[in-house]
């Protein structure tokens, strides 16, 4: 009796940490970015000689649809990046363009990524696009059933990656409007492969406001 009771205590710990995994209650809790937080962002281009400058660039005149790419090599991540890439006609009707950020930059990873990414990469290497409260998955990712769901999906979809960089540190999507008109959208990643609804993206986008100069006024 007493190794049974110890077996079944033990499968009881192992469900009971199971079902908790399978809950938010261990998720990592997300802070708001404001507009001010993203506007002071040092990136960098991707070029042989790079340049920085501050993120608000991206969106001051027209706005702007940016993706916080968790991990370049994640087939999660390129069938995000597809996904938003698939409304580029839309947002290029729109003016609006489409960027996307990352966190470092490994071999050809970036460049890989591109097929699948059909806008502008720049490097963000404080990593403060995924902040401002930095936010982790570790192996508890493996054991949520919404991950393994979103595993199958992607799978299902033809798309493939590798293990090449850090991707624990989770990502999202912002849409910012143009000038000091703030953020529109903001969808942080929950869990591996969480991706942003493209039509919340898309509704977003239209609410965009882009700045005229003086003279267009005129």
């Amino acid at each position: 009796m007493g190794m049974w009771s110890i077996g079944a205590g033990a499968l009881g710990a192992a469900a009971l940490a199971l079902l908790l995994a399978n809950t938010d209650v261990f998720l990592s809790t997300s802070q708001k970015a404001t507009l001010e937080y993203l506007e002071d962002i040092d990136l960098k281009t991707l070029e042989k000689e790079p340049r920085t400058f501050k993120a608000k660039e991206l969106w001051e005149k027209n706005g702007a649809v940016i993706m916080a790419v968790r991990r370049p090599g994640c087939f999660l991540c390129r069938e995000e990046a597809a996904d938003l890439s698939s409304l580029k006609p839309k947002l290029d009707e729109l003016g609006v363009p489409l960027y996307a950020v990352v966190k470092e930059q490994i071999r050809t990873e970036v460049q890989d990524f591109q097929p699948y990414f059909k806008g502008e990469i720049f490097l963000d290497e404080k990593k403060r696009f995924y902040g401002p409260q930095r936010r982790k998955m570790m192996f508890m990712g493996f054991v949520r059933l919404g991950v393994w769901y979103n595993f199958f999906r992607a799978r299902n979809g033809g798309f493939s990656g590798n293990l090449e960089g850090e991707g624990f540190i989770l990502g999202g999507v912002f849409v910012v409007g143009s000038g000091k008109q703030g953020i529109l959208l903001e969808h942080r990643e929950k869990e591996f492969g969480d991706k942003v609804n493209p039509v919340s993206v898309l509704e977003a986008a239209r609410k965009i406001q882009p700045q005229t100069s003086a003279a267009e006024s005129k």
